[in-house]
């Protein structure tokens, strides 16, 4: 983001509150909670946990890459006419910085990951970030901010408490049931073959909670440059490993997993595109796969069975989510 157009966002962040000097409280009473999330895994949080008592947009939609994003001045006006913001944080919407540290002065703006989560559960990088933000790639720790995103809507809507406190608890245990769902069925993969190849360093939560290796091309973040040795570097492990498939994601381009491809039938190898994973954004709106279950269970689905692996039936306690979504195993 240039120096000059950073400072007229926040030129206009600045200006925020006299947008709403003319707003009549009895309006604001009555309307739902106007809350305003960076990314969508955070709003499926909020419209869960919140339900009729909350209107929530996500900034960020299906196929963004938060790394990269940049605000627009249509964003600051959205951001301005919230009555709550929820953003990840630890450097993910690092772009967003400046205007979501602005915003905080001025209206309830809640880092939700730092709020939420042990900081001995978290993963370092060797990088700017300091430490991993893709914290929803293990459910059990995401599911801690469930709690968080309660608490802050709870605040802003008394009288809707005892719904959300309802509401977050259910939620909390779909999310207990698909992290076991995630262990049961990664880990009928063959042992050497239980390799996740991906464009990209956002799954090494996933890794490490559900006891798959992880190899990204990238870095962290995606705005890092891949070279030839990168390619090489992967090409060896995919052949030393026999893996049989690696996976491309919804939110990067795929020619750096092409280029793996290419450099290893070069060398007498065949790998397959496994399918395209969730990273960074979840599915299509009004999608199964656009909710963070449904995001999680595609990705899984997609690992197990390219590895050679077997999915496990969805578990009882994921029943009215998959009704939800008219979604049919077979």
């Amino acid at each position: 983001m240039t120096t000059r157009y950073a400072a007229s966002l926040l030129t206009l962040a600045l200006a925020a509150p006299l947008a709403h000097a003319g707003a009549g409280q009895a309006d604001v009473e009555q309307a739902p909670l106007n809350v305003v999330t960076t990314i969508g895994m955070i709003a499926d949080v909020a419209r869960e946990v919140g339900g009729e008592c909350v209107a929530v947009e996500a900034m960020m939609g299906p196929g963004v890459d938060p790394h990269l994003y940049q605000a627009s001045a249509n964003d600051v006006k959205t951001l301005r006419d919230a009555d709550q913001i929820l953003y990840s944080g630890y450097a993910l919407e690092g772009q967003l910085g400046d205007v979501l540290d602005n915003f905080s002065r001025q209206k309830t703006t809640v880092a939700v990951a730092p709020e939420s989560i042990d900081p001995a559960q978290l993963l370092t990088a060797q990088d700017v970030y300091g430490i991993d933000p893709h914290l929803w790639m293990d459910v059990s720790i995401w599911a801690q901010t469930v709690e968080t995103v309660s608490d802050t809507l709870s605040e802003a809507r008394p009288e809707c408490e005892d719904a959300i406190r309802d509401r977050a608890e259910a939620y909390a245990a779909q999310l207990a049931a698909l992290h076991e769902w995630i262990e049961d069925s990664v880990a009928t993969i063959p042992e050497k073959q239980r390799i996740l190849v991906t464009a990209h360093d956002a799954f090494n939560y996933y890794g490490r909670a559900y006891n798959i290796e992880v190899e990204g091309i990238q870095g962290i973040s995606t705005d890092t440059e891949t070279g030839i040795a990168d390619i090489r570097r992967m090409s060896d492990v995919v052949i030393d490993r026999e893996v049989p498939a690696v996976f491309i994601e919804s939110t990067i381009n795929p020619r750096t997993i092409q280029a793996v491809i290419q450099a290893a039938e070069q060398r007498g190898h065949e790998v397959v595109i496994g399918g395209q994973l969730y990273s960074d954004a979840m599915g299509a709106n009004d999608t199964a796969d656009g909710t963070y279950i449904g995001m999680l269970r595609a990705n899984t689905q997609a690992i197990v069975e390219a590895l050679g692996g077997e999915v496990a039936p969805l578990p009882a306690a994921l029943e009215s989510w998959a009704e939800q979504w008219d979604f049919d195993e077979a």
